[in-house]
């Protein structure tokens, strides 16, 4: 019996003497040179007799790994994996942007908490994701090297992780920030894992499910500082989920062989003129998107101006990707995304409207309007009253 990541050949009692079987979870075996034991190595291709009959290797030549194994000191390099890491990053980038951006004061503790949550929450949904998507991830060659495919973790493992995870993450969403953060970080958890994966074999449709689990990250940043949403809100939420269209249906166009192999309907695969269509349509949004923001008070009217050739050269790169549809095309569409959407949020904060260091905003308006109307109601009560009361002793 040989075994080979995920794969079994097994003995069956069907008209052909062996049958491959795809498993999800079993035990991998490796067949080294040397065995860890000691044991002599496997003689040369060139030196085996060719006799046409099945060589049978010796039990001592075969080193046994059982599945799953774990690797002493790459727990910590697992969780990374698992949670993937990069994209995690990426989504706490976005929420970070969201509370630097959102019109009130800046709260270290806050912030803190609010970022933690975030990745926490991701990475819990991610870790769902994963072992969701085992038996599809193996028929891909972009993931057949994940850790549930290859046996290096238990899903039981994975799904203890993702629950503490997300356990963790809503809880500091809620008491380090507020009850809306932990709601939109509870919503979009429900959203990728319950909604979006099961989708991605279903419908199109996953793509646009998946671009609003994208835009949700500035919305909890926002809420997490201002603890409201309002529409600055809306339009960095907006700019994300555009973003998410150039990004993945470039990324998906050289991947189609992969996502057909394992049964994602996505737009690359059943319909490449949408594809490349939206991929356009988006990438135009975004500067439109960009041109709203000075108009709603979320920056100043530089920003329009600043980001006028950054998101140019983001339609261009789609235009030619429209026009040509080829890999070089789409590769660098993609590259450009990932260079895209930092550039993009380092100018929203360098041209933030305004910035509170100490006072949320509104505070001394407020303050401000509560004294008029106080000195307005005084004023109305010395015009039915005596006038000795009015304007008491001299």
């Amino acid at each position: 019996m040989i075994l080979f990541k995920g794969i079994r050949r097994v003995q069956t009692q069907l008209k052909t003497p062996v049958d491959l079987v795809l498993i999800r979870y079993s035990t991998a075996a490796t067949i080294s040179t040397q065995d860890d034991r000691g044991a002599s190595p496997l003689p040369p291709v060139s030196q085996v007799p060719q006799t046409g009959k099945v060589q049978h290797v010796p039990e001592s030549q075969v080193s046994w790994m059982p599945s799953p194994y774990t690797i002493p000191g790459k727990t910590l390099s697992q969780y990374k994996k698992l949670s993937k890491f990069r994209l995690t990053s990426l989504v706490v980038i976005t929420t970070m942007g969201g509370y630097a951006m959102a019109p009130a004061a800046f709260d270290p503790t806050t912030f803190v908490m609010c970022s933690l949550g975030t990745g926490l929450v991701s990475a819990a949904a991610n870790a769902i994701n994963q072992y969701h998507e085992v038996p599809f991830d193996s028929q891909m060659s972009r993931t057949k090297n994940r850790l549930l495919v290859t046996g290096q973790m238990t899903p039981l493992h994975a799904v203890t992780f993702a629950a503490v995870s997300a356990t963790a993450g809503l809880s500091m969403l809620y008491f380090g920030a507020n009850g809306l953060t932990a709601a939109l970080g509870a919503g979009n958890l429900l959203l990728y894992t319950s909604i979006y994966t099961p989708m991605k074999r279903i419908s199109i449709a996953n793509t646009w499910v998946g671009s609003i689990v994208g835009a949700i990250p500035p919305l909890m940043g926002w809420a997490g500082c201002a603890g409201t949403l309002d529409a600055g809100a809306m339009i960095l939420a907006g700019i994300l989920y555009a973003w998410q269209f150039p990004h993945f249906n470039a990324l998906s166009w050289n991947l189609r062989p992969d996502y057909s192999r394992a049964g994602y309907r996505m737009m690359a695969v059943t319909n490449p003129g949408l594809c490349r269509r939206t991929a356009l349509r988006y990438s135009v949004a975004i500067a439109g998107l960009s041109v709203m923001a000075p108009v709603l008070d979320v920056t100043n009217y530089w920003f329009a101006l600043e980001t006028l050739p950054l998101n140019a050269y983001f339609a261009y790169l789609a235009y030619r990707f429209y026009e040509k549809s080829d890999s070089g095309s789409s590769r660098k569409l993609f590259r450009f995304s990932l260079i895209h959407l930092p550039a993009l949020m380092l100018l929203f904060l360098a041209n933030k409207k305004e910035w509170y260091f100490s006072k949320p905003a509104g505070e001394e308006k407020k303050k401000d309007s509560t004294y008029i109307a106080i000195k307005q109601s005084a004023s109305s009560l010395g015009n039915v009253l005596p006038v000795a009361v009015a304007e008491g002793p001299r």
